[in-house]
């Protein structure tokens, strides 16, 4: 992915690339599982959950961006690394996509649906924990993944470009504003379902589980595309922004269509039980 050169488009698409980041599946999914295991021992401590991993998170993400930055003037990124990273992430994002669409179709009837990730299946145990340090270290060692120091590496050299350090901190701070926003939306909507766990907040939760596994399914297409056709790589360029932003407003958009489909539904039922 090629970052822009203007400084505030910059900023601006490293914020957005950190919201994206922050409704990825695997975030989605352990700050589901944190979320729930809280309600239950600390309800006030359950909506800040998302916050306290991403903060957790983005501490890593700095300290990365930093230690990139710092030795970016040595070493270059080798090439070969892009279109490993680009084969990686079309395999996790279409295993999320089957993994979220079958948790929808397979919930029981009445069940509300949590959000399925990789990373968060293989580190289950890691979200029974309620003590806020314990919680931002749960995200601090999800930043241990490709995606994660990929990108941050990623606008770390760009930064490099604008003036060092100082701006390398910069991108890092507005990568993490981005996804503490997304993950702590994120945490405060979960307990909200969970303590209702109505009939509106099952069909929600299914809407919101669809819209994953959908928007994970077509980012691996596009990825797919844009490896293999070189005229849809080159239609991208300068379009990161635009298109990053639209994934978060499609998230964003199905916990609106979730509720108002919900509250369809249940007023059509109140008619047929008066009629």
């Amino acid at each position: 992915m090629d970052l822009p050169n203007d400084w505030i488009a910059l900023l601006t698409l490293v914020f957005i690339l950190g919201a994206k980041h922050g409704l990825d599946a695997d975030h989605l999914a352990t700050i589901d599982g944190l979320t729930r295991y809280n309600l239950r021992l600390s309800p006030q401590r359950a909506r800040w959950c998302g916050s306290l991993f991403s903060l957790g998170h983005g501490a890593i993400v700095m300290l990365i961006a930093l230690g990139v930055g710092l030795a970016s003037a040595k070493w270059q990124v080798p090439e070969w690394m892009e279109d490993l990273g680009t084969w990686i992430s079309i395999g996790f994002l279409t295993l999320l996509g089957i993994l979220n669409l079958r948790a929808v179709l397979t919930a029981p009837t009445g069940a509300m649906v949590a959000t399925v990730g990789i990373k968060a299946g293989l580190l289950r145990r890691l979200q029974a924990t309620s003590h806020p340090l314990a919680i931002a270290a749960v995200g601090a060692l999800f930043a241990l993944s490709f995606d994660t120091i990929s990108q941050a590496a990623l606008f770390a050299v760009t930064a490099t470009q604008h003036g060092g350090l100082a701006h390398t901190l910069a991108l890092g701070l507005a990568f993490t504003t981005g996804m503490l926003l997304a993950d702590g939306a994120n945490g405060l909507w979960i307990t909200r379902l969970l303590r209702r766990a109505d009939h509106r907040a099952r069909i929600a939760s299914r809407v919101m589980g669809l819209m994953v596994a959908a928007i994970s399914f077509a980012v691996a297409g596009f990825g797919l595309a844009r490896w293999l056709r070189a005229d849809i790589s080159q239609w991208y360029e300068g379009k990161e922004l635009l298109v990053g932003a639209g994934v978060v407003l499609l998230l964003g958009t199905s916990f609106i269509v979730g509720n108002w489909l919900a509250r369809g539904s249940r007023l059509a039922a109140a008619d047929t039980a008066v009629n």
